[in-house]
């Protein structure tokens, strides 16, 4: 029997052109954010890590103007709406594996996709900075402190029923990428896939996947 094919698409510069955590910092943060960054991207610090402290130093009273902000710079990639079409008429699962965080994922995705199959981190504002919440933690398996952990709500998903298809861009794609059945990359987690022999296919707009899943008779 086939196996039912489904889909993880990473958020922040995979759906949307830009990183918005990182355009927000640059926006919004003092100078010490970047050597958290470089520290993430080097895998000096984890994502979760990384990205709890990135937040810590932005006041709470910022939520608003970063809800705004996003909005107007988080464009989204080519072809998305059409590859969320495609999804639908073939019946294909698609979930969205971010490492995003829930009060700036939710807006721009509300008119595309349900909630239920959107994984993503959450906030708290009720201290003066911005406190990130942890509901998607790495399982018995993982040991990188992913805070979003991709690879662990991939086992949540049979691999005997499902094909498994991994769409990112950056390093918190690296984990998922290494246990999926087809990898669509760019950006970043391309470096990281030639660097470790993960088999990938390039993309840069959504319509470029569509047409390769209809070529492997995902149609």
């Amino acid at each position: 029997m086939n196996k039912q094919p489904i889909i993880f698409c990473d958020f922040d510069g995979t759906i949307t052109k830009s990183d918005n955590i990182l355009s927000i910092m640059k926006h919004f943060a003092p100078p010490e954010w970047e050597a958290l960054k470089d520290g993430v991207i080097s895998q000096n610090i984890s994502v979760k890590e990384g990205v709890s402290k990135m937040f810590s130093l932005l006041p709470s009273t910022l939520k608003e103007d970063i809800i705004q902000y996003v909005k107007e710079i988080g464009v989204l990639r080519s072809g998305f709406a059409e590859f969320i079409t495609y999804t639908k008429e073939q019946n294909i699962p698609l979930y969205i594996v971010s490492g995003g965080i829930d009060f700036f994922v939710y807006p721009i995705l509300d008119s595309y996709i349900d909630r239920d199959h959107i994984y993503c981190n959450a906030s708290d504002f009720s201290g003066e900075t911005i406190n990130i919440i942890w509901p998607h933690s790495c399982d018995k398996d993982c040991s990188n402190d992913c805070g979003c952990c991709k690879p662990s709500i991939l086992r949540k998903f049979d691999s005997e029923h499902y094909e498994k298809i991994v769409i990112g861009d950056s390093i918190t794609d690296l984990q998922a990428a290494k246990i999926a059945d087809r990898v669509y990359a760019r950006d970043f987690l391309i470096q990281k896939c030639e660097e470790l022999q993960i088999p990938y296919t390039p993309f840069e707009r959504f319509t470029e996947i569509i047409q390769d899943l209809k070529g492997v008779g995902i149609k």
